[in-house]
């Protein structure tokens, strides 16, 4: 519900991470600014209520106690956009999507300093962005993971050469998953709860394996949900698999709070199970964000590739869903 008019409103909207030449937001709002200017509209055209931009840590952190005012300053000018389209932000936070832009000191740091320099980041961002009204929610991470083992390489995966899953720690160390994320939100919330009080906090989580104990953070939602105000789950739906996502994302509703679905695409799907699987998640999911990537249905019509004629179709049938998914 918006606070100012007790008014209910529901989360409809997209992933802005990158263009659809896999550039990150950061590499080009600077010099590009119209463009990202267009692309807010565009996503407004949608029917969208809400943008979710991904904050790359390299680009806001210049040491580790000193913040980039510079970006920050950006940051904030995108709030101003947002406000004056009428779209609200989930900045999801501390991404290291291109491996070789991390910086050393933060991925050779120890869990706790860099833990640390995690927190010292959302501070810097909740205390720019507490002005505006523009700000859906804080994701603390786009797609942490609490290890059961040890591993030398905190990045996991590479799609595209973007690295979206962080370890949270190198070794558990005898902890149980939900212990280290506990201890890691611990340590990373309270500065936001300070420099911006009362606004949303999340974290971003998908199933390994798609099995209930494979929940990214730990294998009961219960066990993790106390810090945060609502859950976030990744699903893309498999055509023959649907009733089986369905229960996964009906596991996270006994944690006793929202579930907005972050991210989903008709990847493993055609769109009419993919419509089946959207309608059965209504009054389990109360969000849904899919996405955006700088291009709109009438270029991709004029392209003659099968990637712009999938895309087209799919940003044609999540504008029609709008209206249905908006109401309260």
């Amino acid at each position: 519900m918006l606070r100012s008019s007790g008014r209910a409103w529901v989360p409809w909207g997209v992933n802005y991470d990158r263009d659809a030449d896999f550039h990150l937001l950061e590499e080009y709002w600077e010099r590009e600014w119209d463009r990202v200017a267009e692309d807010f509209r565009e996503i407004r055209d949608l029917g969208c209520t809400v943008v979710r931009v991904h904050l790359q840590f390299g680009r806001f952190m210049k040491a580790p106690d000193r913040p980039n005012e510079e970006a920050l300053r950006r940051l904030t000018r995108l709030l101003d956009l947002a406000a004056g389209l009428g779209l609200y932000l989930d900045l999801t936070g501390l991404g290291c999507y291109r491996k070789e832009d991390a910086p050393l000191w933060y991925l050779n740091a120890p869990e706790q300093e860099r833990w640390t320099m995690q927190a010292r980041f959302w501070e810097a961002v909740a205390g720019a962005c507490a002005p505006s009204p523009a700000v859906f929610c804080y994701t603390l991470m786009n797609e942490p993971v609490s290890p059961p083992a040890a591993s030398d390489d905190l990045l996991a995966g590479d799609l595209a050469g973007l690295h979206y899953v962080e370890r949270l720690t190198r070794d558990p160390a005898g902890r149980s998953r939900p212990e280290i994320t506990r201890q890691w939100m611990d340590v990373l919330i309270p500065g936001i709860r300070r420099r911006d009080p009362g606004r949303l906090v999340t974290c971003g989580m998908f199933f390994l394996f798609e099995v209930p104990a494979g929940l990214t953070l730990g294998p009961d939602p219960k066990e993790i949900a106390a810090p945060l105000d609502f859950l976030c789950l990744h699903l893309y739906p498999k055509e023959k698999e649907i009733d089986r996502e369905l229960d996964l994302l009906k596991t996270l509703t006994a944690a006793g709070k929202p579930v907005v679905i972050q991210e989903m695409f008709p990847l493993n799907c055609p769109l009419p199970a993919f419509q089946t699987f959207l309608d059965r998640t209504r009054g389990v999911a109360s969000g849904w964000i899919s996405f955006y990537w700088g291009r709109t249905i009438a270029e991709y019509r004029r392209s003659s590739t099968l990637e712009a004629a999938v895309m087209a179709s799919w940003l044609e049938f999540f504008r029609d869903q709008g209206p249905r998914f908006r109401a309260p």
